[in-house]
C-alpha cells in the first residue's frame, strides 16, 4: 500500500515540508489547507513542485462545518465547497476531508445531515471529486464512524465515502467489528495517529498528544488488519498533532514518521496481514531484490558485542573498570584504544574520542548478519557512518542514534567476536591481572541512555525499527527536579535491555542525569563484598530507606542488615527479587551491579527516587539524610 503524511504533522513552509517528506520516502501526503493558504507558491506551483519530489496529493483537508445547519447556513457551506472544489482541480486531487460538525450544527436528527450530505455529494461530482466524511470525536451530532457511515450509507452517492481515523475510533473506546460492515470501495481514505493512554479531553488529546505508530499505545496493526480486510486500497497515511513534531526539524520528524509505517509494517507481517508498505523511494539506497518490505529485521537477540567509552581526563575509567574486575586484554592495533574484558562484557576505552569528561560514546549490537542489518537501517533514512578501517578488520557498520550515541552492528566470528582480532592474539584468552576474588560479572542486563527531551519518541521509534526491540515498561519516576520518563526496550528473550530515560533539569543546569552500564551477577553480596575489598566506592543509600524496606516488605531484621551494610536497594514483585548497588558516577557515565532472582523482569523503579536523590546529594557534596 501507498504511504502518506498529512502536512501539518511537520514545521516549516509548504516547501519544507514537501522538500522533508520526499526526502523521508513518502509516495504522496495530505495537503493541509492552512499550508497552502499560507504559502506564496500557487496551486500550479504546488502540483510542479510536488511532481519534481516525486509526490502526489493524496487529500485535500480539511473541509469543517457543515451539515447539520440551517438552509442559509447550508448555501454559504456549499458556495464555500464549490470554490474548495474548483482548487482541488487546480492541485490535481480528487479527495476532499470533511469533518463532522463541531461548531454550527443547530438542527439536530439524521435526515438534515443525510439531505445536506447529499447536497454536497451532488456538487462534488459535478466537480469529478469526492468526499470522505470523518467522525470528529467532539463531533456535535455525529462522533463515531458507525454513525458517520450510516449516514453515507444513507445518501449512496458515489462521491460520498468515509474517513476512518485510527485517533478518532480508538480514542472512544469504538467497537472495531463494525468497520467490516463498510465495502471497501466506500472507505475513501485511512489515517493513523497513535496515543499514549491519558485522562483527559479528547479534543486536547487528539491536538497536542498523538504519536507515530510505535510511538503510543494503540493495537494500530489490528486496526490496519480490519480496514484492509473491508477493502481500502488508498493510501495508509499519517495524520498526527503533536507541539514537540511540529516545533522541530521537518527533516528528522518526517524521517521518523516513516519508519513508524515501517514499524507498523512489520507489525502486520508478524500477525500474517496483507499489508505492504511500498519502499519505492529507497531504490537509490538499496538494491531493487532488497528493498525494505524484504529485509529482515536486525537479529539483536545474542546481546551486546560491546560497549565503548570515551576516558576523558586522566585515569578515572581505568580505574574504575579495575576496581570492578575488568582484565585489561590488550591495545588496538592500529588505533589508541584499550580492551576491558570480563567473562562476555567487552568495554572499549577509545582514547582518540574528543572531550573532557568520560560518557557512554557508542553500543555494538551482535546481529545474524551485519550488511542486511546496514541495508535496512539505511533504507530507514541512516546514514552509515564512516570508520577508519584496516582490510584485514571486522566490519562494524555503525549509524548515529537520536542522542547522538553510535550504534555499531557487529557478528560474531565462532565463540568470540570477529573484531577482538584487533586487539591481538592475546585478546582472545583473558589472563588473570590480580589476586584479588573474581566479582562474578557474567554479562550485561542493561544500558540506560538519558535522552534529549524533544528527542524521545524518536529515540523509541528508532530502537524499535531498526534494532526490532519491543516496548516493555513505561513509566514516571519521581526526582529531586521532577519526573523522569523511563521506557524500557527488550528483546523476546530480554538478552537486550534498553532503558531509556528523559530527565528534567533544574534552573541553572546545563547538563542531565549520566548514562549507564547495568552489569549482573549471580550473587549480589558476594559481588559486593569483593568491590569493596578492591576500592570500589559504591553510590551511599540512606538510612531511612532501608528502614521504608524493613516496614513494606517482610524481610527480616537479619537481611536488612545485610542489605544496609552493603548499601544494596531492593525490589521484589509478583515473579521475584531484584537487587543492585551502583558505582559513583564519574563524568556522564556510572555502572550499576544488579542480581535477578526468579524471572523479575523490571529494573527496580521504587529504588529511582532514592538513587538520583543520592547522586544529586553527592553532587552537591552535601549529606543525604
Amino acid at each position: 500500500m501507498r504511504s502518506s503524511i498529512a502536512t501539518v504533522c511537520i514545521s516549516g513552509s509548504l516547501g519544507d515540508k514537501l522538500t522533508a517528506i520526499a526526502d523521508a520516502g513518502f509516495d504522496g501526503y495530505e495537503l493541509f489547507e492552512l499550508d497552502l493558504v499560507t504559502s506564496r507558491m500557487s496551486p500550479e506551483e504546488v502540483v510542479a513542485r510536488s511532481a519534481d519530489l516525486g509526490l502526489s496529493i493524496d487529500l485535500y483537508q480539511p473541509f469543517r462545518d457543515f451539515e447539520g445547519v440551517a438552509p442559509d447556513q447550508l448555501a454559504r457551506n456549499l458556495r464555500r465547497a464549490d470554490h474548495k472544489f474548483e482548487l482541488m482541480n487546480r492541485l490535481g486531487v480528487d479527495t476532499m476531508l470533511l469533518c463532522s460538525n463541531v461548531g454550527t450544527a443547530t438542527l439536530p436528527g439524521e435526515s438534515v445531515a443525510v439531505d445536506q450530505l447529499g447536497a454536497l455529494a451532488v456538487l462534488a461530482s459535478q466537480h469529478g471529486v469526492r468526499v470522505a466524511y470523518e467522525a470528529l470525536a467532539w463531533g456535535k451530532f455525529v462522533s463515531t464512524y458507525d454513525h458517520a457511515w450510516r449516514l453515507v450509507e444513507q445518501v449512496d452517492h458515489d462521491a460520498l465515502g468515509v474517513c476512518l481515523d485510527s485517533f478518532h475510533i480508538l480514542s472512544r473506546g469504538s467497537d472495531l467489528g463494525a468497520i467490516a460492515t463498510i465495502p471497501g470501495e466506500k472507505i475513501f481514505f485511512c489515517q493513523l495517529a497513535d496515543a499514549p493512554l491519558m485522562n483527559l479531553d479528547v479534543l486536547s488529546w487528539s491536538r497536542h498528544f498523538r504519536l507515530f505508530p510505535g510511538e503510543g499505545s494503540w493495537d494500530l496493526a489490528d486496526f490496519v488488519a480490519r480496514v484492509v480486510h473491508a477493502g481500502y486500497q488508498g493510501p495508509l497515511s499519517l495524520e498526527v498533532f503533536n507541539d514537540v513534531f511540529r516545533q522541530g526539524d521537518p527533516g528528522v520528524t518526517a524521517r521518523d514518521a516513516r519508519r513508524s509505517l515501517v514499524l507498523l509494517e512489520d507489525a502486520a507481517r508478524a500477525a500474517r496481514l496483507p499489508l505492504a508498505v511500498t519502499e519505492s523511494a529507497v531504490t537509490d539506497v538499496v538494491p531493487a531484490p532488497a528493498l525494505l518490505a524484504g529485509l529482515p529485521r536486525v537479529d539483536a537477540s545474542r546481546g551486546f558485542s560491546f560497549i565503548e567509552v570515551q576516558p576523558g581526563n586522566g585515569s578515572a575509567v581505568d580505574d574504575l573498570l579495575t576496581q570492578l574486575g575488568f582484565i585489561h586484554r590488550g591495545k588496538h592495533q592500529r588505533k589508541n584504544a584499550q580492551l576491558w574484558s570480563q567473562a562476555d562484557v567487552h568495554i572499549i576505552v577509545n582514547g582518540d574520542l574528543e572531550g573532557t569528561r568520560p560518557r557512554v560514546a557508542a553500543i555494538g549490537f551482535e546481529v545474524s548478519n551485519v550488511q542486511c542489518a546496514s541495508a535496512r537501517a539505511v533504507a530507514l533514512r541512516s546514514h552509515l557512518l564512516p570508520r577508519d578501517r584496516a582490510t584485514d578488520e571486522d566490519i562494524l557498520n555503525g549509524i548515529l542514534a537520536p542522542d547522538g550515541t553510535e550504534v555499531y552492528f557487529s557478528e560474531r566470528a565462532g565463540e568470540t567476536p570477529g573484531w577482538l582480532a584487533e586487539f591481538g592474539p592475546g585478546a582472545s584468552v583473558p589472563t588473570a591481572s590480580s589476586t584479588l576474588p573474581h566479582t562474578g560479572i557474567t554479562h550485561v542486563d542493561h544500558i540506560a541512555l538519558v535522552q534529549p527531551w524533544q528527542r524521545a519518541d524518536e529515540a523509541v521509534l528508532f530502537y524499535q525499527s531498526i534494532l526490532g526491540l519491543t516496548v516493555s515498561d513505561s513509566l514516571d519516576l519521581a526526582g529531586e527536579a521532577g519526573l523522569v520518563r523511563s521506557r524500557s526496550l527488550v528483546t523476546a528473550d530480554r538478552g537486550i535491555r534498553l532503558a531509556l530515560n528523559v530527565t528534567p533539569l533544574q534552573p541553572g543546569e546545563t547538563e542531565v542525569y549520566p548514562n549507564h552500564v547495568a552489569l549482573h551477577t549471580n550473587d549480589l553480596v558476594a559481588t559486593v563484598s569483593v568491590l569493596r575489598a578492591r576500592g570500589t566506592r559504591l553510590l551511599p543509600i540512606p538510612q531511612n530507606y532501608y528502614e521504608d524496606l524493613d516496614a513494606r516488605l517482610d524481610l527480616g531484621a537479619e537481611r536488612v542488615e545485610t542489605l544496609r551494610s552493603l548499601e544494596i536497594l531492593f525490589d521484589r514483585d509478583d515473579r521475584g527479587d531484584f537487587l543492585h548497588v551502583y558505582t559513583m558516577p564519574i563524568g556522564q557515565v556510572f555502572f550499576e551491579i544488579v542480581q535477578r532472582t526468579r524471572g523479575y523482569d523490571g529494573y527496580g523503579a521504587a529504588n529511582a527516587p532514592v538513587r538520583l536523590a543520592s547522586q544529586r546529594a553527592e553532587e552537591r557534596g552535601r549529606p543525604t539524610d
